[in-house]
């Protein structure tokens, strides 16, 4: 008995391309040699229109007519496990704190070979260890891998790293973004700085009409909560982002769950293309028709982190057939058979007639022996085969990178430059928040607050001095809880996407960091302007243009401080109801030692005024709407000084520049320590 015959492609030095005039679509030709020539992508429901497709004869970026670099990935007895406490005790208060650690093994010794021109699919049930696997094949797998994983015989490297295209199971996308737009933002940011604007933008538009997107480039991508395009158009989309790199491998994990078959076989006929023009093309599969098995080159089929078959797709029946396993009628489905079989379930007509007419019986013990059977005839049958075939060229491969020009150190870490990646960035957060900081909610909401404290103080003087010190000090607290529960939202709801953009090296975390501040800006300026101007002139305050412009640079001043508070709080926890919770008490004990409610605190507990950033605030404005020497009438016919009310006397007034660099240091660490919490919390 003979094990099945490996594949073997041989990728030539040029790759030529054809235009199909099926599809009128640019893709790359097939490699010679290949068995089958699928090398367009249909889109049926996307006509091109006739001034378009004058206008495509030139939209050839020059990204997409270099030639690839083939990339020839094999992996070699990929073990992984992940460490877990023993029992149901897990997250007890009874637990033991010497309780043993349980290893769980996820993938337990998967070997195989992918090369250029190549799609191959892994099968198997949930939980087996597809994702996984696929993971730590695109070197982003936390933790230690053990075994050999080698990209044209050599490690994972940040030059292989831009070669590579990863596309998850979800699509994370911005959802008020346009297709066009999401394309644009993504060539932008990680097309080569060598290329002007106007080719990256042509790359995305060439991307939109290979991938059949014309008709909804202009449409916006949506979310669970926002309807935007179908299932299939977002997963292309997805897709389309890594392609505007032309990487030379590319991993995708289940893109056609929750699709149609027909929108899943446009999918995975689109993958084929791809791999055609001389990708590696990996892609986990959880049950396809087929129609769809009939397009994968090779299968990995994996059954409890083990494998049962790695090789050619079009031999996989004859390899089981020739251990005994057959299915159960012709015309099976082979991906059907091949889960049946990774499951443990054999098709017997004895057996199922058994469960026709006696009930369910368990075959869990016939299961696991058929699993153990099935392992020990892959490794008896194929791994020997395979390994050899791993280990051949491996020399060869190691001469071609020895003989090939030292590349690496022309590579430079980032594709744009720090204030390229900055423009973009706020320019695109700009776009896709504008919906949510310019909401007509958030105005109603500062409005109808400006406007009724306006009159609950309207024209108050200093005969009531107790009415307007409460109305600075409303200031202080209310522009300090506000810009603070704003911004704990920032980093938790953009963390996938900054994940998956920093995982594939699109940007500096720090030219992210300075653009959503930056982007924040605006709203986070405006609304504090608009308020105290109504609220000001409203409550009868000092009628001075001076006074009201430093009491409006204070309260914005207060405004940054208050939102490094809620960026730092966010971006340690990165769990909203956490960090709300904290900032809520946070902001009460701020609002507390602020210095108008309590005047007599013990001073075991008084030091706490001196990091409450309300407390600064709040004696800022009261030292610029009083002078030294300003009397208020304290009684009938009597004047007393200002400062020598207690509520004033009590802030000790007289320091202003000592409260300003106190806030310049609260706003420098607050944001400073917002930084290391998210360069910690984020790949690097």
């Amino acid at each position: 008995m003979m094990p099945p015959e490996q594949e073997s492609t041989t990728i030539t030095g040029g790759n030529t391309t054809t235009t199909s005039p099926i599809a009128n679509v640019y893709v790359h030709a097939e490699p010679p040699g290949s068995p089958n020539n699928v090398n367009v992508v249909p889109c049926l429901e996307d006509p091109i229109p006739h001034h378009q497709q004058q206008h495509q004869t030139h939209l050839r970026s020059p990204v997409v007519r270099e030639s690839l670099h083939p990339i020839t990935l094999k992996f070699e007895d990929v073990a992984y496990g992940i460490i877990s406490s023993q029992g149901g005790t897990r997250g007890s208060c009874f637990a033991s704190a010497q309780e043993p650690k349980l290893t769980r093994t996820v993938l337990n010794g998967v070997s195989g070979v992918v090369r250029p021109g190549e799609l191959l699919a892994m099968l198997g049930p949930s939980g087996s260890g597809k994702t996984t696997l696929l993971t730590a094949l695109a070197g982003r797998l936390p933790g230690k891998v053990s075994g050999t994983i080698t990209y044209n015989g050599g490690p994972f490297s940040s030059s292989m790293k831009r070669k590579t295209g990863f596309v998850s199971q979800d699509d994370v996308l911005y959802p008020h973004l346009t297709v066009l737009e999401t394309l644009t933002y993504a060539a932008l940011l990680r097309l080569r700085k060598e290329l002007t604007k106007a080719e990256k933008v042509e790359q995305a538009e060439l991307i939109i009409q290979e991938l059949g997107l014309t008709r909804c480039r202009n449409s916006i991508v949506g979310g669970p909560l926002l309807r935007g395009v179908s299932g299939g158009e977002r997963k292309r989309v997805s897709i389309g982002q890594e392609m505007l790199v032309n990487p030379s491998l590319l991993l995708l994990d289940e893109p056609t769950s929750g699709l149609d078959s027909t929108t899943a076989q446009r999918i995975v006929n689109t993958l084929r293309g791809l791999a055609r023009g001389g990708r590696t093309v990996i892609a986990t599969i959880h049950q396809p028709s087929s129609r769809l098995y009939r397009m994968f080159d090779k299968v990995v089929v994996l059954s409890e982190g083990y494998s049962i078959y790695s090789g050619r797709a079009d031999r996989v029946m004859e390899y089981f057939g020739s251990i005994g396993y057959m299915p159960g009628f012709n015309f099976m489905n082979p991906a059907d058979f091949l889960l049946d079989l990774a499951n443990g379930i054999t098709h017997d007509v004895r057996q199922d007639d058994q469960l026709e007419f006696h009930g369910r019986v368990d075959h869990h013990d016939d299961q696991n022996s058929t699993k153990q059977h099935l392992i020990s005839c892959y490794k008896k049958n194929l791994y020997p085969a395979l390994k050899a075939e791993i280990h051949q060229d491996s020399l060869h491969s190691s001469l071609s990178a020895s003989t090939t020009p030292s590349k690496r150190n022309f590579d430079v870490q980032w594709t744009t430059t720090w204030w390229e990646q900055f423009k973009v960035l706020l320019r695109r957060g700009l776009q896709e928040r504008k919906h949510e900081s310019y909401s007509g909610l958030r105005i109603f909401q500062v409005m109808s607050v400006s406007i009724l404290s306006g009159l609950l103080w309207w024209h108050s003087d200093t005969s009531h001095i107790q009415d307007q010190v409460g109305l600075l000090f409303f200031f202080s607290i209310f522009w300090g809880f506000f810009p603070l529960f704003n911004a704990i939202f920032a980093f938790p709801q953009e963390l996938p996407m900054l994940i998956k953009e920093r995982s594939s090296g699109m940007y500096r975390l720090s030219s992210y960091y300075f653009a959503r501040i930056a982007g924040d800006l605006p709203m986070e300026l405006v609304l504090p302007t608009i308020f105290v101007t109504v609220t000001y002139w409203m409550g009868g305050l000092k009628p001075s243009l001076v006074t009201f412009v430093l009491t409006l640079l204070i309260t914005l001043f207060n405004v940054l401080v208050s939102q490094g508070i809620g960026l730092a709080l966010g971006a340690i926890l990165m769990d909203v109801k956490q960090a709300t919770t904290l900032a809520s008490v946070t902001m009460l004990v701020f609002l507390l030692a602020g210095g108008y409610y309590i005047l007599h605190v013990p001073p075991f507990i008084a030091w706490l005024k001196y990091i409450s950033f309300s407390h600064y605030c709040y004696k800022l404005l009261v030292e610029v709407q009083y002078s030294a020497y300003e009397a208020y009438e304290c009684g009938i016919g009597m004047h007393c000084r200002v400062v020598d009310f207690p509520a004033i006397k009590f802030l000790g007034l007289g320091n202003k520049w000592w409260d300003l660099c106190a806030l310049a240091i609260m706003l420098v660490g607050y944001r400073l320590l917002a930084y290391v919490a998210l360069r910690m919390g984020t790949p690097h």
